[in-house]
């Protein structure tokens, strides 16, 4: 997104050597593109901390679903293999 905001941006600053208007207008383009060009605004840094918590929501999902993973393989186990089991002796 920031990179098709760079070329209006560098035009208005070069259309600023014809009036010193552009340049402020391309100055306030750069600093609203900087500043709020994020999905939900705060900057390139936000200082709101979202990024911290959206990553200690995706570990704890991820966490949860590998605590389910290990429970129901664990408890489902000694069945697929009997399964398996009764399968190899019907082919067999």
């Amino acid at each position: 997104m920031f990179v098709l905001l760079l070329l209006p941006i560098v035009v208005m600053f070069g259309l600023g050597f014809l009036h010193p208007v552009w340049w402020i207008a391309a100055g306030l383009l750069a600093f609203g593109a900087t500043r709020y060009g994020r999905d939900r605004g705060g900057g390139w840094i936000r200082g709101d901390g979202s990024d911290d918590r959206e990553y200690r929501d995706y570990e704890h999902r991820r966490d949860r679903q590998d605590r389910w993973d290990r429970r129901y393989s664990r408890r489902n186990r000694a069945r697929w293999r009997r399964e398996d089991r009764r399968d190899r002796e019907r082919r067999g």
